[in-house]
């Protein structure tokens, strides 16, 4: 397993602005440049140390950053696919809720 530092810097990115926070903020938070925050959140390399102090002043798990979902969550992918199924529009919807149920009957019928 490869560590995806794009969608790390998403994390972080979409954590930040949660909080309300510029990467000015964050920057000052942890003591580092803004162009470290903003390497960051392009995908960047970011060492073990950042990213937890990063975590703790985002106050959002480690392991969600690194991996997009948390120890304590339950059912997340279903959490995670109902986000996803949001943001798309009708057409993408259905598209999706076909595959899905040609997966889960295909199944069943083996």
């Amino acid at each position: 397993m490869s560590i995806d530092y794009f969608l790390i810097g998403e994390r972080i990115k979409e954590a930040r602005k949660k909080k309300g926070w510029s990467q000015e903020k964050l920057a000052e938070e942890i003591d580092v440049a803004v162009a470290f925050i903003s390497r960051a959140e392009r995908g960047h390399g970011i060492n073990l140390k950042r990213l937890a102090q990063i975590s703790e002043k985002l106050e959002v798990p480690l392991e969600y950053l690194v991996s997009g979902v948390t120890i304590k969550a339950e059912n997340y992918l279903t959490k995670e696919l109902g986000e996803i199924i949001a943001k798309c529009n009708p057409e993408k919807q259905r598209l999706i809720y076909n595959i899905a149920k040609t997966i889960v009957y295909d199944s069943v019928q083996h």
